[in-house]
């Protein structure tokens, strides 16, 4: 049995589950782990944990992502060793530990979830309030009647909220006005903001890949996104992508439901969380909805399925491919409804 090593890890939920592989992979137990939580500058060049003999590390239920995501944005300093806790038994006692109600140890993992979610949502809200006593967001810009080439035209000009500020160029939807099927994402990536069209990056690649597997024709589509501006930071000479939060997203809202209402799409696509939010509500569930045809104000068929870049960030080659495959398997669904 080794000594009692510390951990130092930035507070976020990358960091932690960087140095919870590697200590997984050399088999490191918790009652033998101190976590430290400090600022990114603190750890730079410290290596959380040995890098392990390369052996894979075991997969866990998605659920135990979903929830660990949430609980990392807690404010409980001891919510790094629970996480790992529950994960190492979900890895040498039980795959379906999360299932026991009555674990204690899973019922603190719930219950820092759903406080991280409530702070999160009574943030969000207080920022909305602060956006919406600002001004209109893009309302101001969006024309009554307009068709599309006069909505994409006005979008240019729109300075609703901040975003525009950093961005390149208002990047508007595109596809045919009497499109049946209309896809939206989140927001412009690097690429899209300099070639000022949606879904043009990686993403957007592997977009027209399983859109050709589900035997839907790119340019018989409404291509769009909820957010029509890159928010971002710069790392360097990178930008790196930074998910719209809700008072952006309002913001930018009437812009989307002008597209909508000139389309009038038969079946909707919501590709990723950030998009099935704004239209489906906060409460929505990504992944214990996808796969299904629901009715939505928006369209009498709408289907919510993975954001392409998330087949990007899958961690192997066998995640990338099974998470290909939902997304070509609910673009098939989408094909089947419309």
């Amino acid at each position: 049995m080794g000594g009692v090593r510390e951990v130092p890890i930035a507070p976020s939920f990358e960091s932690w589950q960087t140095a919870a592989r590697a200590l997984l992979r050399d088999r490191v137990p918790p009652a033998e782990i101190v976590w430290r939580e400090g600022a990114p500058a603190d750890i730079a060049g410290k290596p959380a944990a040995p890098a392990g003999a390369g052996q894979p590390v075991a997969r866990v239920p998605r659920r135990f992502i979903e929830l660990a995501h949430q609980a990392a944005r807690a404010s409980d300093p001891s919510r790094w060793a629970l996480l790992y806790e529950v994960l190492w038994r979900l890895v040498h006692e039980s795959r379906d530990l999360l299932a026991t109600g009555t674990d204690p140890q899973v019922r603190r993992l719930v219950g820092l979830a759903a406080e991280a979610r409530r702070t999160a949502y009574r943030e969000e809200v207080a920022e909305m309030l602060e956006v919406q006593s600002a001004g209109p967001g893009a309302a101001a810009f969006v024309h009554a009647g307009a068709g599309l080439a006069e909505l994409r035209e006005a979008a240019t000009r729109c300075t609703g909220c901040e975003l525009y500020r950093q961005a390149t160029q208002t990047v508007f939807g595109r596809g045919p006005a009497d499109a049946r099927i209309v896809l939206v994402g989140e927001q412009p990536g690097d690429q899209e903001d300099l070639k000022g069209a949606p879904f043009v990056g990686p993403a957007g690649e592997v977009l027209d890949r399983a859109l050709a597997e589900a035997g839907l024709a790119r340019d018989r589509l409404y291509v769009t996104n909820a957010v029509k501006h890159f928010k971002f930071i710069e790392r360097g000479k990178r930008r790196i992508h930074q998910t719209p939060r809700l008072p952006e997203l309002a913001a930018c809202r009437p812009w989307l439901e002008a597209e909508l209402a000139v389309v009038k799409p038969e079946v909707l696509v919501c590709l990723g969380a950030t998009a099935a939010h704004a239209l489906l509500g906060p409460d929505f569930r990504l992944m214990r909805e996808r796969g299904r045809v629901l009715t939505s104000r928006w369209a009498p068929k709408t289907v919510a399925t993975l954001h392409p870049s998330a087949v990007l960030r899958g961690e192997d080659e066998p995640a990338q491919a099974r998470l290909y495959q939902i997304l070509v398997d609910d673009l098939r669904l989408a094909a089947r409804a419309a």
